[in-house]
């Protein structure tokens, strides 16, 4: 999922380069959206391990 986000940030990032601002802006929302599931997963990940770990 991190991965995706930092392919998009990049495809972001180059079309911007090149003046392409609506394209820049999709790609970098799209990024944002797959960083915040990331940053979501990863939590619920590091807690169900905490409650495994403890019982």
């Amino acid at each position: 999922m991190l991965h995706y986000a930092l392919v998009f940030f990049v495809i972001a990032l180059i079309a911007a380069l090149f003046g392409f601002g609506g394209i820049a802006a999709g790609a970098a929302g799209i990024a944002k959206i797959l960083f915040v599931v990331f940053l979501v997963m990863a939590i619920v990940s590091f807690l169900v391990n905490m409650s495994r770990s403890k019982g």
